[in-house]
């Protein structure tokens, strides 16, 4: 198993994109710690993973909450005694364009996205030095290399500034043999995706420009994750994995 005896904090691990990391790190061996604001949702995922022969713990996480991230890692070190794995996966989408997004939502979304990469990261960090190293592996955006015209600027800007954050985490960290790299995707067939953009048609421009004509799926993301988590991906750090269709390739 590729993840065998590793132990991982997933964020953002109720549903979606999370949820498909969580159950693939379990096949592969991790032990996991998954936080979610999304109580009922995290519980539910982590008992399924569970029943299904894994070990995995929910605690309440937001994101944007440093006290919050602290209890995390506390729990992670009280089962575990060690992190090998961040998934810096939590985060909200954004809908308008500049003259339409309000301070408000702006300082929210870089919060969620950005905040919560910085503060998971900085807890992360002393944790895995203990260890001998690490893997931290952020969630961007397709969005954060290159927008389409209706992607929201709070968005773009905050995908665009955790890719950074990486490079420069990695930069910083690579002596220490703490590893972080971004991944990018495209649009993924997700409650979020449907959330955005309600309307058929609205889906239907977006899936048009994706040159494999389609919507991802959770696990072709969730896949990329376990690469880079896993020691396959050892001489790999301050990357971008984009997972797109094609879409960023035009």
């Amino acid at each position: 198993m590729r993840l065998e005896n590793k132990v991982a904090l997933i964020s953002g691990g109720a549903r979606g994109i999370g949820a498909a990391i969580s159950r693939i790190f379990a096949q592969e061996g991790a032990k996991l710690v998954i936080g979610d604001v999304l109580e009922e949702e995290g519980r539910r995922t982590a008992a399924e993973i569970t029943d299904g022969g894994g070990e995995c713990f929910f605690v309440r996480l937001d994101v944007t909450s440093e006290a919050d991230w602290g209890k995390a890692a506390g729990e992670v070190m009280d089962r575990f005694g060690r992190l090998d794995i961040l998934v810096n996966n939590a985060g909200i989408s954004a809908r308008g364009n500049v003259e339409e997004t309000s301070e408000a939502d702006w300082t929210r979304t870089m919060d969620v996205n950005v905040k919560g990469a910085f503060l998971g990261s900085r807890q992360a960090i002393p944790i895995m030095r203990t260890g001998g190293g690490g893997s931290i592996i952020n969630i961007s955006s397709g969005a954060g290399i290159a927008p389409q015209p209706g992607t929201s600027g709070a968005y773009a800007a905050s995908k665009g500034a955790v890719r950074i954050f990486s490079k420069s985490t990695a930069v910083q960290y690579a002596k220490e043999n703490i590893r972080c790299n971004s991944v990018h995707p495209g649009p993924i067939e997700t409650d979020m995706l449907r959330a955005t953009r309600p309307d058929d048609s609205a889906l239907e421009v977006m899936m048009g420009r994706v040159p494999l004509g389609r919507f991802g799926r959770p696990e072709e993301i969730a896949y990329g994750v376990l690469y880079l988590a896993s020691d396959e991906s050892s001489f790999v750090t301050g990357s971008e994995l984009v997972i797109d269709g094609g879409r960023t390739a035009q």
